[in-house]
């Protein structure tokens, strides 16, 4: 997202640019637990975001509202919403602090179908612009040769065996938005990957390209399943942040009470403890604190 154009927009009196939030009014309040339902004007699949006009009318300003992808509530490999499209939505606040300067916007949050259903709209578009080698549903396996996140694309290698009627190369680029993350991003180099995926053609028609790309089976790729990691119940903890490293999302947590932990959850803590105290030069204290990974 957030790539640039070299076509300038010229904004009408009273209205917001692209990408643009409404400023409001210091007294402005919102009902966080209040759901709305509304029509999505625009919406820019590249950059991830777009507008949405309120049937409520006077609840924010101009009755038109900023939506970024990441509040879409979806299954879709990418998530995005259409002009025309029905939705149901919550309201939240944000603030930006520039210099002395601070101004609140609001945005929706939560967005759905209208009733709650998932926005599952991909399929149904893809089907109407793509142009498919074989179905849209066939699937072909290969290996992620490599796939560069910070420049949103990436080469498969096709595995042997397939018969195609179209000229397809061994290698095919796979971009980002191709990606099936189930709707989240994804901070991971990816390379020697197994994976499976369709095959479309470019829209010039001179290239061809990976079409939802998956782990084998379709499994969507999260960092979650690379990590392997698994739910351990659904019970709540408490605990205190003893580290947190902002620029690559991840820290500590220092757990109120071990005990409570599900018994495999308990040995692994207990055993990452001892060989932390291993690992202390001569002279440190070794800490036998147990602490708890976690990411953005």
């Amino acid at each position: 997202f957030g790539s640039s154009s070299w076509l300038q927009t010229v904004n009408l009196p009273g209205t917001m640019a692209p990408g643009q939030e409404a400023e409001l009014p210091e007294d402005f309040t919102i009902d966080k637990d209040a759901r709305y339902t509304g029509t999505v004007l625009d919406y820019n699949k590249w950059r991830g975001f777009g507008h949405i006009s309120l049937d409520q009318k006077g609840v924010v300003p101009e009755d038109k509202l900023f939506v970024h992808w990441k509040n879409i509530q979806t299954d879709d490999r990418f998530p995005r919403l259409k002009e025309g499209l029905q939705v149901e939505f919550g309201l939240m606040m944000t603030v930006k602090r520039q210099d002395f300067n601070k101004s609140s916007s609001v945005k929706a949050k939560t967005v759905t179908l209208p009733g709650g259903g998932m926005v599952n709209i991909q399929d149904a578009m893809d089907a109407e612009i793509m142009t498919f080698v074989g179905a849209q549903n066939l699937r072909y396996t290969g290996t992620i040769k490599f796939f560069d996140q910070m420049r949103g694309f990436g080469w498969v290698i096709i595995d042997d065996g397939f018969s195609m009627e179209e000229p397809v190369p061994k290698e095919i680029k796979v971009h980002a938005t191709e990606l099936h993350t189930d709707g989240k991003p994804l901070r991971m180099r990816l390379d020697k990957l197994a994976v499976e995926f369709g095959i479309i053609k470019s829209r010039k028609g001179d290239s061809y390209l990976a079409y939802n790309l998956t782990l084998p089976g379709g499994t969507p790729i999260t960092q979650e399943t690379l990590e392997n990691r698994q739910g351990e119940g659904g019970q709540r903890y408490t605990g205190t942040v003893q580290w947190w490293h902002r620029w690559q999302g991840w820290g500590h947590i220092a757990p109120e009470d071990t005990s409570a932990f599900p018994a495999p959850v308990q040995q692994k803590l207990a055993e990452a403890a001892a060989q932390a105290a291993a690992k202390a030069k001569p002279g440190e204290a070794k800490s036998e604190e147990k602490l708890l990974y976690f990411r953005k």
